[in-house]
C-alpha cells in the first residue's frame, strides 16, 4: 500500500470515529470532538499536500 493509499485510510478511520463521537456525545465541542476533528484535518492537510507535490 502507498503512502496515499495509506492516508485515505486513515481518513476513513478517522471519519468514521468522528462520526461515532458526535452521534453519541452530541455536544459537538466535547473536546474529545474537537480532538478528533482536528486530527481528522490534519490528516486531510497531509493528503492534499501530498496531491499538490505530485502535481507539481
Amino acid at each position: 500500500m502507498n503512502e496515499l493509499e495509506s492516508l485515505l485510510n486513515d481518513i476513513e478511520r478517522l471519519r468514521e470515529n468522528l462520526i461515532n463521537l458526535i452521534e453519541g456525545k452530541g455536544d459537538l465541542q466535547d473536546s474529545e470532538i474537537i480532538a478528533a476533528s482536528q486530527e481528522l484535518n490534519q490528516a486531510i492537510t497531509k493528503y492534499n499536500n501530498l496531491i499538490m507535490k505530485r502535481v507539481k
